[in-house]
């Protein structure tokens, strides 16, 4: 792989409006962000995943967009997004921002002039029709069960693949797309380093019907040309929730054609199995089905995000078996395919599971992305509706407001959770001082892995360790080598290499030296055998006897 900054990167995913509030108004902002980024950066991370902070009436989290040029006053303005850029780039942090040009919202001045004059240009900018159809299926079945709406003004219905207050937009419509050039060269000469795109498979299907005799990646080429010619380096990080074998169509022949960063919808569906399961085979298939990037391209990998668990990806009977295991109850599940909880509940609170969890995902190839809170065990609130039950302060301090804001609670943007994963026992301030917390299992992980280069250049290999529970993966380039073990299961077990690398330990021709570990083991002897401790984690650098002198801290995150 050729080498680039997300090469190595480790994203934090927050959202501006539920992070911090400055201003004490009960809205997290911008400002409040840029007070932060030596928080993100002491955790390792290497780029900030900003979530909508456009203009909106934040019906569904911001993505229902009223301006894409413009900062909702409520979290700030524009002054304040190139500070937290020159801030961010002072602290050697990257930073995406959302390109959402699948729908606007109903409020969009577009929308607003369309449906008043049949005659406007801004017309053809959505999707009108005399009757309703079924073109394409609704991405919210329980709540919206059609996707065409009729409307009073326009006297038509329009299309909404999304809510009834998100239209979707005419991409087939050149003057369109040229808005959606003008939105990204926006933001790139602000200083951005690039974009996680929306909905990508749906802004296909309209590029199709623009040109009926393609398959529509002609739009992801010419935006993956206008971010490469405007700023070297930018990359597309592409919303794609499809079967691996078409993940190439969206990366394109070539690295520099199409997406430069997957989402890995389908890695993550199984490492949900295998946690369910408590054995690595569902995770280890996975790998070994899901094609290899082009150069220059990679997947990101993450384990929960602002949206539902989709579990799509999955069988009928494996989605049956992670619903059963992390959503036993109705309240839990959402669409009639995912789950709407945060990870810390979903895992029980368990220290020990969460933070093996994470070891899975940063032992995985390709960048992974945190999400906001999750480094510290955040829950839920399953009394808020869809998936606004995973958008909610996050926890700096033990108060009843947890840290985000002084402004009166019921001002808050959501409600700060209560019950056992509240403030009170789920704080960034009592989970730093404390040894052994989460968050610095997190911290300890994320740093160790910014010390393994291998992790973002090629593919591993999956080992047989003699024990289902354990995920071996082996990264090697050249002459460097590590070996990543993580154990799935509550009970201590004791995993084994290969027989041929046994032979070159008895030979004195190597040594697996432990760089970071869940807690201190016994170091591999000439047998081969390795100590795993219940939801145990051990990553190793192979080296040649008597050169492990830089192999790294070998402390474990208890210590």
């Amino acid at each position: 792989m050729r080498s680039s900054w997300f090469t190595d990167a480790v994203i934090y995913q927050l959202d501006p409006r539920l992070f911090v509030d400055s201003d004490d108004d009960g809205w997290g902002d911008l400002p409040g962000v840029i007070e932060r980024l030596h928080y993100l950066r002491g955790l390792g991370a290497t780029c900030v995943w900003l979530l909508p902070f456009y203009e909106s009436p934040f019906r569904d989290g911001g993505y229902d967009v009223v301006d894409h040029l413009a900062v909702d006053p409520r979290l700030g303005d524009l002054a304040d997004v190139a500070r937290l850029l020159e801030t961010a780039d002072d602290l050697g942090l990257h930073v995406l921002v959302e390109l959402i040009t699948q729908h606007t919202s109903d409020q969009h001045p577009w929308f607003q002039e369309a449906r008043r004059d049949r005659s406007s240009p801004y017309r053809d900018y959505y999707l009108w029709s005399d009757e309703p159809r079924t073109d394409i299926k609704p991405m919210f079945p329980d709540v919206e069960p059609d996707t065409w709406t009729w409307d009073d003004e326009a006297q038509q219905f329009y299309r909404h693949a999304f809510y009834a207050h998100e239209p979707d937009l005419a991409l087939d419509n050149p003057r369109v797309r040229d808005e959606l050039f003008r939105i990204v060269s926006f933001w790139l000469r602000m200083g951005v380093s690039g974009f996680r795109v929306d909905a990508v498979p749906l802004m296909l299907e309209r590029a199709m019907a623009a040109r009926p005799d393609t398959d529509g990646q002609w739009l992801v080429r010419d935006l993956r040309s206008a971010v490469s010619a405007q700023r070297t380096g930018a990359v597309l990080l592409g919303e794609v929730d499809v079967e691996p074998d078409r993940y190439a169509d969206y990366f394109g022949s070539d690295g520099d054609q199409g997406m430069t960063m997957l989402l890995d919808f389908w890695s993550n569906n199984h490492v949900f199995l295998a946690l369910a399961r408590g054995e690595a085979e569902p995770l280890e298939r996975a790998l070994r089905v899901q094609p290899a990037p082009p150069p220059g391209s990679t997947y990101a990998h993450w384990l929960r995000n602002n949206d539902e668990l989709d579990l799509e990806r999955l069988t009928e009977g494996e989605r049956k078996e992670v619903l059963d295991a992390f959503a036993p109850e109705g309240s839990m599940r959402i669409y009639g395919r995912g789950i709407r909880r945060r990870l810390a509940p979903m895992l029980g609170g368990d220290t020990r599971r969460l933070a093996l969890a994470h070891a899975v995902l940063l032992s995985l190839p390709g960048p992974p992305v945190l999400r906001y809170g999750d480094e510290i065990g955040m829950g839920d609130d399953l009394d808020l509706p869809e998936r606004e039950a995973v958008r909610t302060p996050m926890q700096w301090s033990t108060t009843p407001s947890a840290g985000f804001s002084r402004a009166p609670m019921d001002k808050f943007q959501a409600p700060v959770i209560t019950g056992p994963f509240g403030p009170d026992r789920v704080s960034v301030d009592e989970q730093s001082v404390r040894a052994g917390s989460l968050l610095h299992r997190v911290g300890g992980l994320v740093r160790a892995r910014l010390g393994m280069s291998e992790l973002g250049r090629t593919r591993p290999e999956t080992w047989d360790v003699g024990v289902s529970s354990v995920l071996a993966l082996r990264y090697q380039v050249e002459e460097s080598s590590v070996l990543l073990l993580a154990n799935l299961a509550d009970e201590d077990v004791e995993a084994a290499l290969p027989a041929n690398e046994i032979s070159a330990l008895r030979a004195g021709a190597a040594r697996y030296v432990d760089v970071h570990v869940d807690q201190d083991y016994p170091p591999v002897e000439t047998d081969g055998r390795i100590s795993l401790a219940g939801y145990g984690y051990r990553w190793l650098r192979r080296t040649i006897d008597g050169d492990a002198g830089d192999a790294g801290d070998s402390g474990g995150d208890d210590a």
